[in-house]
């Protein structure tokens, strides 16, 4: 159970780290999405721990993995592009 739960939590770690290196700009705080990625990840291997038992590392760990990705897609959402602003130009008369 302690090696399962320490490979999660290794595992949601680097996820984080990844995602945190490929996109920097869309992501918040990298503290937060560090701890995020994290827990998501060893909570997702606790739980699928307690519903299949033991005998499931490999399953666990990609359960795991899976949370920890989902989770830390749902912060790219709250960060928005920065945005470019474009000179209004003036509408084209109509001719009848």
């Amino acid at each position: 159970m302690f090696w399962e739960a320490l490979g999660s939590a290794v595992l949601g770690l680097v996820l984080a780290l990844a995602a945190v290196r490929w996109l920097p700009s869309r992501l918040p705080d990298r503290v937060l999405v560090l701890g995020t990625g994290t827990a998501a990840a060893l909570l997702g291997g606790v739980i699928t721990r307690i519903v299949l038992g033991t005998g499931h590392s490999l399953v666990t760990l990609s359960v795991a993995a899976a949370v920890s990705a989902a989770i830390l897609s749902l912060l790219l959402g709250n960060v928005r592009p920065p945005v470019t602003f474009r000179p209004e130009v003036a509408p084209r008369p109509r001719v009848p």
